[in-house]
């Protein structure tokens, strides 16, 4: 409980200071983001792009050059805009997990609030976690700025999915009406479309890059007529926008790789001129830098997108968790050297590589060496283009840039020199000439997984069991309710609220009657106590990110506020103290720098790792021993192996042992050992990594078919491999 007043008094102070910034130094702020584009902008260079609407708002604002998501897909590079906290850092980094952040971690339109700003989103929120109500005064398809009070700043997010992959392939109605009215100028020619060198060139390949760049520029008209609107209501000369693409383009090789094709996004930001100075009593910015038609090319990472937002608002000092920089004003941090990447789980496939990259060199650090680029996930492989590049691959048609996606496993590290190649298909790790800015970018690489507490190397399996034990969601419980005497109006009384579970938010909601129920536009983030009439009825709820939020609770003021904060009945561990504690993180990062050793002293560190007390320890251990085609001794383990696979307590070491065992003989023991864990275990994680190994065994699975259908409580991604499953045992011989 003191933990709880710590927080709320941390809370107090920090609002104070919001409080204290005058309203009109407040701009207010509009993001335009849009889905799956990569700079592919005429304003970029790019002669096949039609982006008019796009285009003059570079010609009035800056575009940067070099701005990069660290997730190459969506939700983990949303997860990263809206806590300003790298994914892996707070355990919201493979895709479409449910994080359960620290206590610290709120989404940042938070701050805005407290400090006086209206905020808005429409619609997409994809945050690898429920969006508490507390992020938003409105998150809807109708949200904007029209809500807000007289002389209210906003911020506003603009969201347009009209670009987004699936349009590519299977555009809707909506997306089919918008490229339909595009004049015939502005649409694009197969014939004509840059087939780049990662590609086969043929009809289909140019068909699906014709109509990404068709959708782009339908996208472009709507951010035309966001822009139109502001101009008709006279805000467009109050408002600072941001224009950007959630990563890169939604095509194969492209989306969900941390390559530049999806990483790289456009930025344009446009500051008029009222706002190039935003002075007040207790602060003043410059942002004089930011000249029309100006380019930038320092490197610029999402992460730094919320504290320059929050900085442009007026909110000081900035919250100490934020891992990101200010990019804008005369308070930005200095440029940065480096942008950092991950990749883990894509949908129902695994992976971990981590990415840095400087202004021209970019390193890849591949943990899963033994996988393939090419690995099958069900999403992705709708698009005709992957369909293509696939039916070639197997014809044996593909050569040079096109084949190296289907490679059966990874380099252990890749080195590109993005100025002479820009597609990132001549790896330099190898390369002598190479070697110091390889070992550079190979230390900067562990430098930054160590401070950020990268959670990578600890698979989701084990990860999932320390933030959700059994996969159980903690449920927010009801605030402390403080009521006192107005000392200025008997008739008052002053309202104050402590958090019960640490790291939550609350909202109240001031009603006309008992029986009122709050609805969007009622309810106010609360920041500090309050003054209400006696007989003021009132609703209160409270949130935290990762949980289930309370059900809101009605009052009056004047009566006895007896309600119980409630017990959770499984109050989750802190997971990151727990990690700190155990000090597994650096074990495990010294453990995989034993890559680089020579065979002899590797198989000593890795034979060590069995018999850490930690499962991913064990894990990598393991892994080691049965993933790595050069450590294969599964004969000299398999005693060791079966106890594994019996006997420890962690399910995912026994899934890992029980895997190599059935690759390595002939017994059916393992196998239904993996079948049981595919039923019986409560974390999706350990089920997903059980029917992931099965998967694996290819035809040793088909006697237990019947067993592994798909079933209605499965999980979505256990479903899709369950459903590949049943296809190749039904198309098979």
């Amino acid at each position: 409980m003191q933990y709880g007043w710590w927080v709320a008094a941390w809370w107090g102070v920090m609002v104070g200071q919001l409080l204290a910034v005058e309203p009109l130094a407040r701009p207010n702020i509009l993001w335009i983001s849009c889905e799956d584009t990569s700079p592919d902008l005429g304003c970029y260079g790019d002669k096949y792009a039609v982006t008019p609407n796009i285009d003059r708002l570079a010609t009035e604002g800056v575009r940067f050059t070099r701005c990069f998501t660290h997730a190459g897909v969506c939700a983990p590079s949303r997860s990263g805009l809206i806590t300003g906290c790298y994914p892996p850092s707070i355990g919201t980094h493979h895709m479409r997990c449910q994080g359960v952040p620290p206590v610290e971690v709120r989404c940042f339109p938070e701050y805005l609030r407290a400090a006086g700003y209206y905020c808005t989103n429409n619609v997409k929120t994809d945050y690898q976690f429920e969006a508490p109500p507390t992020a938003w005064d409105e998150s809807s398809n109708m949200a904007d700025w029209r809500g807000r009070k007289t002389g209210q700043p906003f911020f506003s997010v603009i969201n347009f999915t009209t670009s987004h992959e699936s349009q590519v392939r299977d555009p809707s109605p909506a997306t089919q009406k918008l490229v339909a009215a595009l004049p015939a100028s502005s649409r694009h020619d197969p014939a004509q479309a840059p087939v780049w060198s990662f590609y086969p060139d043929t009809s289909v390949i140019r068909q699906d890059i014709a109509n990404y760049y068709d959708i782009v520029s339908a996208m472009d008209s709507q951010v035309g007529e966001v822009i139109e609107r502001l101009k008709t209501e006279g805000l467009y000369d109050d408002t600072i926008i941001f224009f950007w693409g959630d990563h890169g383009r939604g095509l194969s090789r492209c989306k969900r790789w941390l390559y530049d094709s999806g990483t790289h996004a456009p930025l344009i930001v446009r500051v008029p001129e009222r706002w190039q100075t935003i002075e007040s009593a207790n602060r003043k910015l410059s942002l004089r830098e930011l000249q029309p038609g100006t380019v930038n090319d320092d490197l610029v990472a999402f992460v730094d997108f919320a504290p320059t937002v929050l900085t442009l608002g007026g909110v000081f000092p900035l919250p100490e968790h934020l891992q990101g920089h200010v990019f804008l004003s005369d308070h930005k941090a200095p440029p940065r050297q480096y942008v950092y990447g991950h990749r883990d789980r894509m949908d129902e496939t695994y992976d971990l590589i981590r990415m840095v990259r400087d202004k021209r060199y970019k390193y890849f650090r591949n943990f899963r060496h033994d996988l393939s680029y090419g690995q099958d996930i069900s999403y992705m492989n709708q698009m005709p283009m992957m369909q293509e590049m696939r039916r070639l691959n197997a014809a044996g048609k593909l050569t040079d840039g096109p084949a190296q996606y289907f490679r059966a496993t990874k380099p252990l590290e890749e080195l590109f020199d993005t100025e002479a190649d820009p597609h990132e298909l001549q790896n330099l790790a190898d390369n002598p000439q190479h070697r110091d800015v390889l070992l550079r970018l190979r230390e900067e690489c562990q430098r930054w997984m160590r401070s950020t507490g990268d959670l990578g190397l600890i698979p989701e399996a084990i990860f999932d069991e320390l933030k959700r034990p059994d996969a159980y969601m903690s449920t927010t419980r009801f605030p402390q309710f403080v009521e006192q005497a107005d000392p200025k109006d008997a008739n008052r009384r002053m309202l104050s609220f402590v958090p019960s579970t640490p790291g939550s938010s609350i909202r109240y909601a001031l009603l006309p009657t008992t029986e009122s129920k709050p609805d969007a536009n009622s309810w106010n983030l609360y920041t500090t106590p309050f003054s209400v009439t006696v007989g003021q009825p009132f609703a209160v709820q409270a949130s935290r990110i990762g949980y289930q939020k309370t059900l809101p609770l009605t009052w009056v003021v004047g009566k006895p506020f007896d309600a119980s904060p409630g017990k959770d009945l499984k109050p989750p561990p802190p997971w990151r103290d727990v990690i700190q504690q155990s000090g597994v993180l650096d074990r495990l990062l010294a453990l995989r720098q034993a890559d680089f050793l020579p065979l002899d002293e590797r198989r000593v560190v890795y034979r060590k790792a069995l018999d850490d007390e930690h499962p991913a320890v064990r894990y990598w251990g393991l892994w080691a021993w049965t993933q790595s085609p050069e450590m294969q001794d599964i004969n000299a383990v398999a005693e060791r192996l079966q106890g594994f696979a019996a006997n420890d307590p962690d399910p995912l070491v026994r899934i890992t042992a029980a895997r190599a065992l059935a690759m390595s003989t002939t017994t059916n023991k393992p196998i239904v050992q993996l079948v049981e864990l595919v039923e019986s275990q409560p974390q999706p994680a350990v089920r997903l990594a059980a029917i992931t190994a099965l998967q694996d065994l290819g035809e040793k699975t088909r006697p237990f078919a019947s067993k592994l259908l798909p079933q209605p409580n499965d999980s979505e991604y256990v479903g899709r491999i369950k459903k590949a499953l049943a296809e190749r045992w039904k198309t098979s011989p």
